[in-house]
């Protein structure tokens, strides 16, 4: 089968690879029909995350149908729609039992990273009947990948970690694919304000069109004072991280308001500043987490019921053959405006 595999920092090839095959009891393989480039593999091919190793095939979202099912599979056979989960859980583990899947004993974010991925013809999926999802009848294909990590991601580790309720002030921080969709999901909650932040102007657009009460580029370094300016000095509710620097953190310490709450979601790679010099006394709380996906089954009821779209985060479409491309595409998203590249089998 064809696959896209990462050869080392900033190196990456499509390649010849044997078809999976199944290894556990409770494995599936999954024909894949389509994928898409998260942030986190770009993390990856800068070395940001060790745990992936040269040889492994990235991806961790995706789409398609059951190829061949475990003797221990039970929700699914062969022949299937599926969506795959970008976090494999057992459901058995101390961690899976607090519906922290993320930290699941024998699985979390494996695909991709510790375990072959999604970037391929085929890919083998572990505890499938906990991490594989059937596609209910009639959802739109394309928007159905979005719900493999991006919705989940912005949901959890954005909104909910956010604390985002009826009424409050959000700034969401990095106006990406993931940036957009905490947007898009902040809605659910009817805050008062949602303040987007970035640098370019393109992505603000994009986010003004998405419900966005407010825009700010930050460009110019002054964010700070233009998000302050637009909360009467007072600061955010929730002040969303959705880029993984140290600029961009610092930014949501300098915008979160008394009693607020710093939500991280980005993939930090190198050392960031805690300013307690300025915070000790502010009440506030700051929240990390990689996505368990908890929220998977609401936002496959909300895409079912047509009350939410993320198809606008799609903004170009590949074949397998030209993934070079669509990393490149995306890796210069600045250029090209790209949100999500879908690849297509």
């Amino acid at each position: 089968m064809k696959a896209l595999v990462y050869l080392g920092s900033q190196n990456k090839a499509l390649q010849e690879r044997p078809k999976p095959s199944l290894a556990a009891a409770t494995d599936a393989i999954v024909k894949m029909t389509r994928t898409t480039i998260c942030g986190t593999d770009l993390h990856i091919l800068k070395g940001d995350v060790p745990s992936c190793t040269p040889g492994r095939i990235l991806g961790h979202e995706g789409a398609g149908v059951v190829d061949a099912v475990g003797t221990a599979v039970t929700a699914f056979k062969v022949g299937d729609p599926v969506l795959i989960s970008c976090v494999s859980a057992c459901g058995k583990c101390v961690n899976c039992r607090r519906q922290m899947y993320s930290h699941c004993t024998t699985g979390g974010w494996i695909l991709g990273n510790s375990i072959d991925g999604t970037q391929a013809e085929y890919v083998r999926i572990p505890h499938a009947d906990m991490s594989l999802y059937a596609v209910p009848p009639g959802v739109d294909a394309e928007a159905l990948v979005m719900l493999s990590d991006i919705l989940p991601t912005g949901m959890e580790c954005g909104v909910m970690n956010g604390r985002v309720q009826p009424g409050c002030s959000v700034a969401i921080v990095g106006c990406g694919p993931i940036g957009l969709a905490a947007l898009l999901t902040a809605k659910f909650y009817s805050p008062a304000a949602i303040i987007a932040i970035d640098l370019d102007d393109g992505r603000l657009s994009v986010a003004k069109s998405f419900g966005a009460t407010a825009t700010v580029n930050s460009s110019d370094g002054h964010a700070a004072d233009k998000v302050m300016k637009l909360t009467e000095q007072r600061g955010v509710d929730t002040a969303i991280e959705a880029v993984g620097l140290p600029e961009t953190f610092e930014l949501c310490q300098q915008i979160v308001a008394a009693g607020g709450t710093i939500a991280n979601i980005g993939v930090h790679g190198v050392k960031v500043d805690l300013h307690l010099e300025t915070l000790w006394d502010r009440n506030i709380t700051i929240t990390t987490r990689l996505v368990d996906t908890v929220s998977t089954p609401m936002l496959l009821k909300t895409l079912c019921s047509h009350q939410l779209d993320p198809t606008p985060l799609i903004t170009h479409r590949f074949k397998l053959d030209d993934i070079l491309d669509a990393y490149e595409t995306f890796a210069n998203a600045s250029q090209t405006h790209a949100l999500k590249v879908l690849i297509e089998f």
